[in-house]
């Protein structure tokens, strides 16, 4: 929470307090909201209101980071600005944001040899020194990771999990926490739900009433992205060299999915129902993970007879 007590302070608080009630609110975001008041702070600290100048310097200083750091950043500070323009709050204009860049990162192509290894590294976790903190991180590492391997879940998506978005009789999660505004549902697998129902009543035990279904053994806040970082780090570090993060477990759910049509045959069908458990609002964005299936344009000329771009009409996306 907010060290500071500025005129920003409140503005931010009410900012935050929004998000959350109308279930947008991303708990990353914070920091970046930290680090602007932190900004003002040091470099206007006789300012009682929020001034264009204010803005405008803080952008020139974000000109020397990376595209996706600079756009996480002035993301959060524009939804601000919007937020305190609509209230009549401030005049400031928001700052431009920088279009977005190419990606750069490949993600890791798991072998099955590598994931039987990172699970096996999550089971036998130690249970020493005995600690509400040790058994809880000890039953959460396995049915977290495995989440995120098994439907293509986001991180954040799978960390703010609410106890109630989690149907554990019909096999369903609300996923209500997403990278845009969209709310999507997915449905588990059958060894997933039996783990989903396991992990539940242990954790009935060591946590009654818990908010969220993976929850911080301490806080009653949802898991961290540090806490999915350092783990998964700690798991795959064991006995991997390879570069390899969190989210390529939904890369591979993306690809594990396209190399199945390889051998049953495609149709448009499955690519939209791909798309929409991954929770995108754009076929491009699901079009992205054929570039990590080798040779898959091939593959699907000579068994359609046509290339991808033929296999995507024009779509009325209202009526998909």
């Amino acid at each position: 929470m907010y060290i500071y007590k500025t005129f920003l302070s409140p503005l931010i608080e009410g900012f935050i307090a929004y998000r959350e009630a109308t279930g947008f609110w991303n708990s990353s975001a914070e920091y970046e909201l930290l680090s602007f008041e932190r900004y003002c702070v040091d470099n206007f600290p006789n300012a009682a209101t929020l001034t264009q100048e204010m803005i405008d310097s803080w952008y020139r200083k974000h000109n020397h980071l990376s595209n996706a750091t600079q756009r996480n950043g002035i993301i959060v500070i524009s939804k601000l600005i919007e937020y305190l323009r609509s209230r009549g709050k401030t005049d400031v204009v928001r700052p431009p944001l920088p279009k977005r860049g190419r990606r750069k990162y490949i993600p890791h192509a798991f072998t099955q040899d590598e994931l039987k290894q990172f699970f096996l590294n999550c089971d036998t976790l130690p249970d020493i020194p005995i600690s509400l903190r040790t058994k809880i991180r000890r039953i959460t590492v396995p049915v977290f990771f495995r989440l995120m391997y098994s439907s293509g879940l986001r991180c954040c998506e799978a960390r703010q999990l609410r106890v109630e978005d989690v149907d554990l009789a019909e096999g369903t999660l609300n996923v209500r926490h997403s990278k845009g505004p969209d709310q999507h549902y997915v449905a588990l697998h059958d060894t997933m739900l039996e783990l989903m129902k396991k992990f539940d009543e242990d954790m009935q035990i060591l946590q009654p009433n818990r908010k969220y279904f993976f929850q911080s053994a301490y806080t009653g806040k949802p898991l961290s992205d540090g806490w999915i970082a350092n783990n998964f780090r700690q798991m795959w570090g064991e006995h991997s060299d390879a570069k390899a993060r969190p989210y390529d477990l939904r890369h591979n759910y993306a690809v594990e999915n396209i190399n199945q049509w390889i051998g049953e045959g495609y149709d448009f069908s499955k690519f939209v129902y791909l798309s929409k458990s991954m929770g995108h609002r754009e076929f491009e964005s699901t079009k992205y993970y054929f570039h990590l299936v080798p040779a898959f344009a091939d593959i699907l000329d000579e068994l359609s007879g046509q290339t991808f771009n033929d296999m995507i009409p024009e779509v009325n996306y209202a009526e998909i």
